[in-house]
């Protein structure tokens, strides 16, 4: 029965052994997973931050895009209006002119 019983404990040596290292993977994935965890984590806040960054940027680019349209849409209305008023001032001119020259002939017969 000794042969039997040495078999055994090698067996059981073994079994051991066996466990060991599998306890040591263990041990080494759970801080891997930690690790990971831990840098998923990061990424997240990280992702948070830029995100709440990309929301005030495009609220900020809608108002600056709003407001280009308003200046654009003043110039445009500026230009409009100084073409106006320089039709309107070119028309006072020549009616000017052409009362300047009727004056002259008035006076001058």
């Amino acid at each position: 029965m000794s042969a039997t019983g040495a078999a055994l404990r090698g067996h059981h040596t073994a079994l051991r052994e066996g466990l060991s290292e599998l306890r040591a993977r263990r041990d080494e994935l759970s801080g891997r997973i930690r690790a990971e965890e831990a840098e998923r984590g990061r990424l997240q806040a990280r992702i948070a931050t830029l995100s709440r960054r990309l929301s005030d940027t495009s609220e900020s680019l809608a108002g600056l895009r709003s407001t280009r349209a308003h200046i654009d849409r003043t110039i445009a209305e500026m230009d409009l209006a100084s073409g106006q008023i320089l039709d309107n001032s070119q028309t006072l001119l020549d009616v000017l002119k052409k009362e300047m020259g009727d004056l002259g002939k008035a006076i001058d017969p």
